[in-house]
């Protein structure tokens, strides 16, 4: 395998690239299942997973430059943006893998990010999320725009006792502020979704940063949020993953349903099929599990568990009909999703990080008969992988077929 450390960094004059990543009410909602919510435990199904070597995968790059363990990343058309527990977000730019340029240090210890047309937000460790545009007047720094909560959104709020809740004894803050880290971000249908340590999740509108909605929404951290056809999926540390949705002609959210995982396990990463169909979740025993929605995603069955890893899966992502795993073990597991049942067959296992693996993206377009995967690790390094396809649909007269479709708007 070549490995090559590219630490240069890259004078451009243009940014161009298409979005990437990965969307009123002030009361609290609780966390006890509504009527028609319900509860699914978890049965012992032991799924024995046939196990077919993948060969020819690739490292194609090791990019350092981060100060501190790489928490997290995204995709940003030719960009890549990886952040880390040293507060650095750095800039790569695609194919040449050089840095481009890096931004927000000194801004708390980054947790989470995602990108929205040409905005990229942030989620740190002191509780804040940053909103960062992309300016092309300062030669394509990324420029601090505002920090939610926003001041609007605090001197509208700040006078009214009816606005603050509790958050420890003898403690309130206003319910628009997270109480602690935030760990995770989604973006679906025009809102932003961010999950805390502090156990709740919290709603802000992209449009004009107003946090419209705050849920009491776990009993632990919430480690994981993903959101697919109208539906959040929220994985915590007390061991489940919860549906929210809205009601009909309801604007709040409520729960539709909780996945139940393993006891006194924490869940840490949660991923969907495209088609909303098929749930996955990681746990901190190593291992994965689904659930399959039924047509209305009102309820979901367990239909599988695998012992995916020997330590803590920490990270998933999907591509096609590929799932990637990333652990504590310092590996990365590649799966291949059944498409009735949603079922995983193990087709390979990368090696190559030196610490665990934190995050993992892959990239929505075909490269020679396979796909780009990057995966950041607490070893401080960010590593680009080509994994090949070998699917009857892989098309390997055509190097490159790209799905994005909207390009990013520079200002």
């Amino acid at each position: 395998m070549n490995s090559s450390i590219l630490e240069t960094k890259l004078s451009t004059p243009l940014l161009s690239a298409a979005t990437g990543s990965s969307s009123s009410s002030s009361s609290e909602s609780d966390d006890s299942s509504p009527e028609n919510s319900q509860r699914f435990s978890l049965q012992a199904v032991n799924h024995q997973i046939p196990s077919k070597p993948i060969q020819g995968y690739r490292s194609l790059a090791i990019l350092s430059g981060h100060i501190g363990s790489v928490s997290c990343l995204a995709l940003c058309g030719e960009f890549i943006l990886s952040a880390s527990q040293g507060k650095d977000i750095i800039v790569w730019q695609q194919p040449d893998l050089r840095q481009f340029t890096k931004f927000g240090q000194g801004d708390g210890s980054v947790k989470a990010l995602v990108t929205v047309g040409n905005r990229v937000f942030t989620a740190h460790q002191d509780s804040r999320i940053r909103v960062w545009k992309i300016s092309r007047k300062s030669e394509n720094v990324f420029r601090l725009i505002d920090t939610l909560p926003t001041t609007k959104d605090y001197l509208g709020k700040f006078m009214n006792q009816n606005n603050y809740v509790q958050t420890r004894r003898n403690h309130k803050r206003l319910w628009i502020e997270h109480a602690d880290s935030i760990s995770c971000l989604t973006v679906h249908d025009g809102f932003i979704y961010s999950g805390s340590w502090d156990k709740s999740l919290k709603v802000w509108r992209i449009s004009d940063f107003k946090c419209v909605e705050s849920i009491k929404a776990h009993d632990d951290a919430i480690n994981g949020l993903i959101a697919c056809n109208k539906i959040v999926y929220s994985a915590s540390a007390d061991g489940k993953i919860k549906a929210w949705g809205k009601r009909e002609g309801k604007t709040s959210h409520s729960l539709k349903g909780i996945l139940e995982g393993h006891k006194d396990v924490s869940m840490n990463a949660v991923i969907v099929s495209e088609d909303g169909k098929f749930v996955y979740g990681g746990g901190s025993d190593g291992f994965l599990m689904g659930w399959e929605g039924n047509y209305e995603f009102e309820s979901w069955k367990s239909v599988f568990e695998l012992k995916a890893h020997q330590m803590a899966v920490l990270c998933t992502c999907l591509t096609g009909e590929f799932l990637c795993s990333g652990s504590a073990d310092k590996s990365i597991c590649i799966w291949k999703r059944e498409p009735y049942n949603g079922g995983l067959i193990r087709v390979g296992v990368i090696r190559g990080h030196e610490g665990p693996v934190k995050c993992l993206q892959a990239a929505n377009y075909r490269v020679g008969g396979g796909f780009l995967l990057y995966s950041g690790s607490l070893d401080r390094s960010l590593r680009v992988w080509w994994v090949p396809k070998y699917t009857s649909s892989t098309d390997e007269s055509s190097p490159i077929e790209s799905t994005a479709k909207n390009n990013l708007c520079l200002c």
